[in-house]
């Protein structure tokens, strides 16, 4: 006569595990949940990632474009300025000679 098997135990769901609500399981159980937990918060953790950088590459890039019009903008206007003193500055000592 054979030894009946226990019934399957119900393995908790990650949000259980989350949670904390899952029952206690034995050690070796554990070990496993928290290493496949861990590795799932990766995938996610590189998936969300590379969701992030995708979506806010193009805005970046219209931002670093309109800074550099602007900033460009400023030098010029600022490197004119400083021109438009020299050339005053070296008219107003030819006259005084």
């Amino acid at each position: 006569m054979s030894t009946p098997l226990p019934p399957p135990r119900k393995l908790p769901t990650l949000t259980e595990v989350v949670r904390g609500d899952a029952p206690a399981a034995p050690a070796g159980e554990q070990d496993l949940v928290q290493r496949v937990l861990e590795d799932v918060q990766r995938q996610v953790d590189g998936v969300l990632e590379q969701r992030v950088r995708e979506a806010l590459a193009p805005a970046l890039g219209r931002l670093t474009d309109a800074l550099l019009r602007e900033i460009r903008g400023e030098l010029a206007s600022s490197l004119r300025d400083i021109v438009s003193r020299a050339v005053a500055q070296e008219l107003s000592r030819h006259r005084d000679r």
